[in-house]
Order: C-alpha cells, then sequence, then structure tokens
C-alpha cells in the first residue's frame, strides 16, 4: 500500500542526521544517576556534576540497529494479543484523564475505580478497539495501591491487552504480582506476561527525569513488555516549527530507544508520540490541532527509516462535548495517520484535552474507529470487484438493487454505522430527534446492563484479594439512575411534511 508522505528521502536522512548531531554535540541532561552510569558503560561523554550526556554518533548507530522491528502487546486472552505492524491500524482509548462525564448527572467530577472497571467492561465489547489503555486516574485508590488499583479494575473486567504507566517500580512490582496471581504463578505469567507498560522517560527539551528512566531501564532489564512515548509541545518545548518539533522528538526518541538497548539488546519499540502545538494567543494545550495528525506522518516516515512500528496520540480534542469540534478534530487526524501508515492510534474516550472521559464519546469514538479501519483495509480493486459483466447484463437504466450480487455484498462493500443517523429527517423526528451522543450511551448502557462474561473467575479474584488488602471492589455494576434516553418511543404525532424530492419535469 502506498502511504501519504511529506518528507522526501533526503527530509529523512537529514532529520537523522541533524538529531545525532543534537545527540554527540549537545546531549541531553539526565537525572537519573544508574542512567548516567549506563550511558558511560557503553560509551557515552558523562559529566555528573552537570548531569549531562553526550552520545557520539557511532554509539547511536550501534543501539540503534538492535531494534527490533516489531511488538507484541498481551491481552489476559491469547486470542487477542496483537503484534505490530500489522495490515489494519491497533486502535486503542485514550489514557490518564483525571475526571469523567458522570453518565447519570452529565456533571464532569473525579473519576474513581468503578469507573475504570465500566470502561474496561465497555471497551471489552466495543470491536474497533483492540486494546484499553487504562482511560483514567482512580481517585479513591488507596494510598499504596494507585497504579494497582488501575491495572486491576482494567484487567480484571477487560480479556483485550490493557496498558499505562506507573510511577516507580515498586509500584511496577505490584502490577506483576497481580500478573503472576491471575496467571497461577510466576512461570505461568512469564511464559506469556499478559500486562504492558508505558512510560515517559523524556522530558522536553532533551531532558530524561528520575523516576521514569528507572523505570525504563527497569523494564528494558526483566523483558517486561512497554513502550515510551515523547510528549513535546511546540512553542514551549520545542522550536514553533513542524520541522523543529521532528528533529527535538526524533533526538529524544533515539536517546531513550538507545538506553532500552543498552539496558537489553532487543528490547522492543514503539515510535510513539504525543506531539501538540501550544496555541501562542494564551499558550493553550491544543491536541485536536491539525498538526498533530501532520506531525504523525512524518513520524511514519521516520518510523520506517527506523525499521520500528509507529504510534501517535491521534483524534484528541480540545472540546468538552461530543459535538461538532469532537467530530472533526476525533476524525481529522486518525484518518491523517491511517492514510500514512501509522501502526499505533490511541483516540479513545476522552475530552477537555485529554483531561476527562465520556461513555457516549468512546462509544462514538469505537465507530471512528471502524471506518479508520475501514480505509486502511483498503479499495480491493481487482478484475472480479470491477463487476464488467453485471454491468453489461444490467444495461442503461438498470437497477443494481435487484441483483443477487448486490444482496450478498451488502454487509461487507461498504461500512454500515450502528450510530451515525442515515433516515430520513421524517423519521428521525418520529423516533425522537436524538443526537449520536444520546445514542452513543444508549448503546453503552446496553452494554454495561449485561454481565459481564470478560471478569476474572471467583477463585482467581479470591486469590487477589487475599494477597492485597483493602483492594477496591473493581466490579462493573451499572450506575444508579441511569436511563435510556427516549430514542425510538416517541409517541408525539407530527403533521406529515411535504415530500423533499424534486420532482421530474
Amino acid at each position: 500500500m502506498n502511504f501519504f508522505s511529506y518528507l522526501k528521502d533526503d527530509d529523512i536522512q537529514y532529520v537523522h542526521d541533524a538529531s545525532v548531531e543534537i545527540l554527540q554535540e549537545v546531549g541531553l541532561l539526565v537525572r537519573n544517576e544508574k542512567a548516567r552510569k549506563r550511558f558511560a558503560e557503553h560509551g557515552a561523554v558523562v559529566d555528573h556534576d552537570t548531569e549531562m550526556v553526550r552520545i557520539p554518533s557511532a554509539i547511536v548507530e550501534k543501539y540503534r540497529a538492535m531494534l527490533p522491528p516489531t511488538i507484541t502487546l498481551r491481552g489476559r486472552d491469547p486470542a487477542y494479543d496483537i503484534t505490530l505492524p500489522r495490515k489494519l491500524p491497533v486502535i486503542a482509548t485514550a489514557s490518564s484523564a483525571p475526571d469523567i462525564v458522570d453518565p447519570v448527572s452529565g456533571v464532569t467530577r473525579r473519576s474513581r475505580s468503578d469507573d475504570i472497571a465500566r470502561i474496561a467492561h465497555l471497551v471489552n465489547q466495543l470491536p474497533g478497539f483492540d486494546l484499553f489503555s487504562i482511560s483514567t486516574l482512580a481517585d479513591d485508590a488507596p494510598k499504596d495501591q494507585f497504579s494497582l488499583t488501575r491495572f486491576y479494575t482494567a484487567v480484571k473486567n477487560c480479556v483485550k491487552p490493557c496498558r499505562t504507566s506507573v510511577y516507580n517500580i515498586r509500584e511496577a512490582e505490584q502490577v506483576i504480582k497481580l500478573g503472576e496471581l491471575i496467571a497461577g504463578s510466576k512461570q505461568a505469567y512469564w511464559e506469556r506476561p499478559f500486562i504492558n507498560f508505558g512510560y515517559c522517560s523524556i522530558v522536553s527539551p532533551l531532558t530524561m527525569d528520575f523516576d521514569s528512566t528507572d523505570t525504563l531501564m527497569y523494564f528494558a532489564e526483566k523483558g517486561i513488555t512497554a513502550y515510551g512515548t515523547i510528549a513535546p509541545m511546540g512553542g514551549l518545548s520545542t522550536p514553533l516549527t513542524l520541522s523543529g518539533m521532528l528533529v527535538t522528538m526524533n533526538a529524544e526518541w533515539l536517546a531513550a530507544a538507545t538506553l532500552a538497548q543498552m539496558s537489553r539488546a532487543g528490547t522492543e519499540q514503539i515510535y510513539n508520540f504525543l506531539p501538540v502545538f501550544a496555541d501562542m494567543r494564551d499558550g493553550a494545550y491544543a491536541p485536536g490541532a491539525i498538526e498533530v495528525g501532520m506531525m504523525n506522518s512524518a513520524v511514519c516516515q521516520m518510523a520506517r527509516f527506523y525499521k520500528v512500528p509507529s504510534g501517535g496520540y491521534l483524534g484528541l480534542t480540545n472540546s468538552k462535548l461530543a459535538d461538532a469540534q469532537a467530530g472533526l478534530e476525533k476524525g481529522m487526524s486518525p484518518l491523517m495517520g491511517a492514510l500514512s501508515g501509522v501502526d499505533f492510534i490511541v483516540m479513545g474516550g476522552l475530552q477537555d484535552a485529554l483531561m476527562s472521559f465520556d461513555f457516549g464519546q468512546a462509544t462514538i469514538d469505537n465507530e471512528i474507529a471502524l471506518m479508520i479501519k475501514r480505509v486502511r483495509e483498503g479499495f480491493g480493486f481487482s478484475r472480479e470487484s470491477a463487476s464488467l459483466q453485471e454491468i453489461k447484463q444490467t444495461g442503461p437504466a438498470g437497477m443494481f438493487a435487484a441483483n443477487p450480487a448486490t444482496l450478498e455484498r451488502m454487509h461487507t462493500a461498504t461500512f454500515m454505522p450502528e450510530l451515525a443517523d442515515r433516515k430520513l429527517r421524517e423519521q428521525w423526528e418520529l423516533e425522537g430527534s436524538s443526537t449520536i451522543h444520546q445514542r452513543a450511551l444508549n448503546k453503552a448502557m446496553s452494554i454495561l446492563s449485561q454481565p459481564n462474561a470478560a471478569a476474572l473467575d471467583a477463585d482467581v479474584d479470591a486469590r487477589i484479594r487475599a494477597e492485597f488488602k483493602g483492594l477496591v471492589a473493581g466490579d462493573s455494576t451499572l450506575p444508579e439512575g441511569w436511563q435510556p434516553h427516549n430514542v425510538g418511543n416517541s409517541t408525539a404525532k407530527r403533521e406529515r411534511r411535504p415530500s423533499r424530492r424534486r420532482k421530474q419535469k
């Protein structure tokens, strides 16, 4: 498949060369002493007093050659394991919003563990999402079980791959213990480790912090499935140009990938990014900007240059509602990513610049995800599908709807949305004049009203709860008072309108 691209081959080489030049001549500020020592042991120039690390170009080239071309993200059920790259992009929910739009009151509030349980249950049943990147924080988590609470409620209710970041190695070890308890033994878990982690070891510009750099090295050393994300902000932490952001971000990604390979050769990586541009009128964080999609196109090209999977936070929005702004921001950059060959899209469920999750938005985003995959399936052109004989046989003024071939193809030739409305206005009005958000909330409620067949077995859950005292309940239950919107049950009589179809003259 031919992908859309901005950069010529010479441009790609220049970005790489410029990035290597920055790492060699400018270097990075590395806060973590263990990381500085590791860089030094592998040939970097380190000044422990200033915490600066400069990486010679030969060192960068040596370790980037060790990058494997694929990464596998595993779920509790191996049927949902995914290996990137593949033909269709892997699509995930976006993660770590502090707030949630309460589905009963419609008011935004702090998210709790029971919200994560419901979101996990929903994502498990939405076919557009391949991975549950844990969507929210948990305000009710016990102080010493914050990340454990998030992973427990997620993995308890979803068999697809689950991932998020942790604060430190102690939290990571808690979560890995959770995986061992679910698997039944330490050996069984490590034969197929099904918990996935993320980290952001780079603070733009060109800084590696302490804790997340510590977890980067820990994950690599232990062979734990994890990948980093680079999150620059154009105009604040990078130059205010697409090219300047790309060079800065690429240098940062190369530095993190180099440290991962120094920690264990062959550590799997994704060239994953969350680049946003500040709205320089007021400094606003703008993840819904079209430039995010444009940057993704360039990142896809750089990832192919390095022969690693590409990923990006696309389809994010600054809108506070599932409105037209959310629709255009959530539609444009993921589609651009799909056309540019992105392997991994993090997009679902969040609004308000990653600050809040909405059940209706997640269900709408599932439909967007299915459309994106339909685009990447391709045109499917063939001599057979060109249907020359059918066209000849049907002839002028013929009706293709009556052909058996049309009936055979009706569920495969085009994507049939469940939430997007295609009825005549009169029918839509008779059925209650619903919005797509109302229909999406109804679908979410319908899913969450059913028992979660993916939930952990009771004996496994008992094993976990015996190990971790005071753990949250972690069950997916429908919130009291959540009622369906009146869609399709309107009894109001409406005057029949004259036909809007043009009369033939």
